[in-house]
């Protein structure tokens, strides 16, 4: 019997992790990194000791980096912001060392990055990969965050090295879709800011077929934007979920004014967004299966 190629896979807690765990199972060996090891497929590694199990390492052909502190759960304390970063790039910086001292030898490494890497701005532009960064607290994480992976093919490590900058994930398991809809439950259409902000999203089962899109493809190098082919605004987001509902709601709006007030700069991530262009990821060769926001929210809710 053949062996399966082994996946290494940080963050094993979040969202996508999970997904990418469970789809890719059947086809290949994987491993998870966390603190506490409950499984046999899971060891241990700790960012702050500087301790990583080195049979996670062994034979290892992929490793998916989507460890990271929630950058929208914390007030952006000065030690928040740290840890946001840390967990991003020390994170890397602690694989890239674990793989020197092993010399292990990757077939890719595939690192989530974030379309905040654009800035929180709203715009009419709509941006592409090369497109410069932005200059606020999100977009320096992302700069850090993807020049981590770049260690990996500068150093001989990984052949390849991957970069998703990924849009707003939508699951109803978590993410931000189950706040969205709880208002809809109480029969109020929440609309924050103005509303005219774009919601650059992508359902959870594509942002995963992406990971093993580019697992799977050699010719996939480099940076991709991972969102789904229909531009939304957050107005025309909560129209399309409101109708999912036959019930009648009651609009209601929030101020800028009051989430700046509430949330600090952490409402940039609520108030602002730009349309993002994903040609790159298509003409490689991907398809995405919900390529409009409806279609998604359709199938999430019917298999909630």
């Amino acid at each position: 019997m053949e062996n399966k190629e082994v996946i290494l896979i940080t963050g094993s807690n979040g969202l996508i992790a999970k997904q990418l765990a469970s789809s890719l199972a059947s086809q290949y060996t994987i491993r998870l990194l966390t603190r506490k090891p409950t499984k046999p497929n899971e060891y241990c590694w700790d960012i702050h000791q500087q301790f990583i199990d080195e049979k996670a390492l062994e034979n290892v052909s992929h490793i998916i980096h989507l460890a990271g502190a929630g950058i929208a759960d914390k007030h952006w304390s000065k030690s928040r912001q740290k840890e946001i970063v840390s967990s991003r790039v020390d994170s890397a910086k602690l694989l890239l060392t674990a793989c020197i001292k092993q010399n292990s030898k990757l077939k890719s490494f595939i690192s989530a990055s974030a379309i905040g890497y654009y800035g929180q701005t709203s715009s009419e532009h709509i941006f592409t990969e090369t497109d410069e960064p932005g200059n606020d607290f999100v977009s320096s994480v992302c700069v850090a965050w993807e020049k981590a992976a770049d260690e990996f093919e500068k150093l001989g490590v990984a052949e390849r090295v991957i970069k998703l900058r990924t849009g707003i994930v939508m699951a109803t398991e978590g993410g931000a879709l189950p706040n969205i809809l709880f208002p809809l439950q109480l029969r109020v259409a929440l609309v924050l800011g103005n509303g005219k902000q774009y919601l650059p999203w992508i359902h959870l089962h594509d942002i995963c077929s992406m990971y093993q899109f580019a697992i799977e493809n050699k010719h996939c190098k480099g940076v991709y934007n991972c969102v789904a082919n229909e531009s939304i605004t957050y107005e025309s987001c909560i129209q399309t979920a409101k109708n999912m509902y036959s019930k009648k709601m009651l609009p209601f709006s929030v101020p800028a004014f009051l989430l700046k007030f509430v949330l600090g700069k952490r409402s940039s991530l609520l108030l602002y967004g730009s349309r993002i262009n994903n040609a790159r990821i298509i003409e490689s060769g991907f398809s995405f299966s919900y390529t409009t926001f409806e279609e998604c929210l359709k199938n999430l809710i019917a298999n909630k």
